[in-house]
């Protein structure tokens, strides 16, 4: 269904119409522990789901169930780190050629093609929530500022992170900012010039609303430095080598909340200091989608491995080629998966989250805008910290054309697989045609951005031209 008749078909009717039905299920879970939350006796409207903290907190954390379960951040094949590391250079795959993630992988995406309407509409509808939450909570008479600035925070937050995204994949993106099925039927598109400064406001607003500490203790629900987090790595991407360095900074300075890890296997377990912000499974002792997707225990390989480049990328002594992939051997060959998160299904109590925000992220963002700008030592510096973590020497990158390729390098073996990163990072150094056209058939200059869906141009044509290319 097009994001138009999405909105109009469901979700204008009423916003309570998507959070009754939250409600009503047999339980909420709750981002803090694993509750069950009674049903009020009558059913709720759009303004009481708002009027109550237990209600309006359940409408914040069915956003982040959708975020976790469908669409960008999903961890299944579906998501962007497993289909847009098949559509670079990090995945191979060996499943399916119906599936949706051979057409990302065989470089053969049409606008028609199922998974494209299906992760836009996905996304949007996470927009849809987050704005909903905003215009309920702007309403609401009874919700005390704290609980007020607590959940606009985190929904400017999500409203910002799922843009960004959006922009990343499909280029010039509309930008919704409301739940008025009338204005999100006839949007048009805007392009990232005019795009970026709208989350950067919305990003700057959270920081203003969140807390510093975290109101779980698992880094379930954003803080202000999750916020300062995505605002670093989306000033990073505009250009603004101050800013980014100076969000980044905020980040670090944070040294009783964040720590660089000391131990590379444990990365990626729940508790890590490392850790932003993560998503909780959806079930009590089950652990992420991610290692379903990724780990496999025979070859051939059911679906993806890690590409031969990728594997080669990394320094002989890197800690994190022996800690976080691993090697599947047989008569017929080697393959390797990634094992970054290594807990499969359910394990009585869940020991893995998926991590969407980490602390390495920050010390590359700032090791990079710290070269851009010409400090050449404190960008080694933040370098360091990375390699030091991994078993490695020093850089010993002079220049700072050296260390910003130094700063890719590392990004490259450092957030492999996770959220899109290296297709992101190879758009925006320039060198995704030069590297991609040399391992994908048929690649065109214009493959570095998606198609929009069919369907959407067919019902707005506010949307029009497509991509090209499609």
């Amino acid at each position: 269904m097009n994001l138009s008749n999405y909105i109009a078909a469901g979700f204008q009717k009423s916003v309570s119409k998507s959070f009754v039905f939250v409600l009503s299920l047999l339980a909420v879970t709750s981002c803090d522990d694993y509750v069950t939350v009674d049903l009020p006796p009558s059913q709720l409207t759009a303004a009481a789901v708002f009027e109550d903290k237990l209600s309006a907190n359940a409408a914040m954390i069915e956003v982040y169930a959708k975020m976790r379960k469908a669409g960008i951040f999903s961890g299944t094949s579906s998501g962007v780190g497993a289909a847009m590391g098949a559509y670079a250079d990090e995945l191979n795959y060996f499943g399916d050629d119906t599936k949706g993630i051979s057409f990302f992988y065989g470089n053969a995406l049409l606008p028609s093609l199922t998974d494209i309407p299906t992760l836009w509409n996905n996304s949007y509808s996470q927009i849809y929530g987050a704005n909903a939450v905003i215009e309920g909570v702007q309403k609401s008479t009874a919700l005390s500022q704290p609980d007020r600035d607590q959940f606009r925070g985190e929904a400017l937050f999500v409203r910002a992170l799922v843009h960004f995204y959006l922009q990343q994949l499909y280029g010039d993106i509309p930008y919704i900012t409301t739940t008025d099925y009338k204005i999100n039927s006839g949007v048009a598109r805007m392009s990232a010039m005019d795009l970026y400064p709208k989350l950067i406001a919305d990003l700057e607003e959270a920081t203003t609303l969140l807390p510093e500490v975290y109101i779980s203790a698992e880094r379930v629900r954003p803080n202000r430095f999750a916020a300062k987090a995505l605002l670093a790595r989306i000033y990073l991407y505009n250009g603004k080598w101050a800013e980014a360095a100076n969000e980044a900074s905020a980040v670090l300075n944070q040294t009783e909340l964040y720590k660089p890890a000391a131990n590379l296997a444990a990365t990626f377990k729940k508790q890590s200091p490392t850790t932003l912000w993560q998503f909780m499974p959806g079930v009590a002792g089950q652990n992420t989608d991610e290692a379903t997707t990724f780990i496999f225990i025979a070859g051939p390989p059911p679906l993806l491995a890690l590409t031969p480049s990728l594997m080669a990328a990394f320094e002989p002594g890197d800690l994190r080629k022996s800690t976080w992939t691993k090697a599947v051997t047989n008569t017929k060959g080697t393959w390797y998966h990634a094992d970054k998160y290594k807990t499969k299904g359910n394990s009585g109590a869940s020991v893995e989250y998926s991590i969407v925000l980490r602390l390495a992220e920050q010390y590359l963002i700032r090791a990079e805008a710290r070269a851009r700008q010409g400090d050449l030592i404190g960008a080694k510096e933040d370098l360091n910290v990375i390699r030091t973590t991994a078993g490695l020497g020093n850089t010993t990158a002079v220049t700072a054309t050296a260390i910003i390729d130094a700063v890719l390098q590392e990004r490259r073996v450092e957030l492999f697989t996770e959220y899109g990163h290296r297709f992101f990072d190879l758009k925006r150094s320039e060198t995704v045609n030069a590297i991609l056209s040399l391992v994908k058939p048929g690649w065109e200059v214009t493959d570095s951005l998606l198609p929009l869906p069919e369907t959407e141009l067919l019902v707005n044509p506010n949307l029009l031209p497509q991509n090209p290319g499609y």
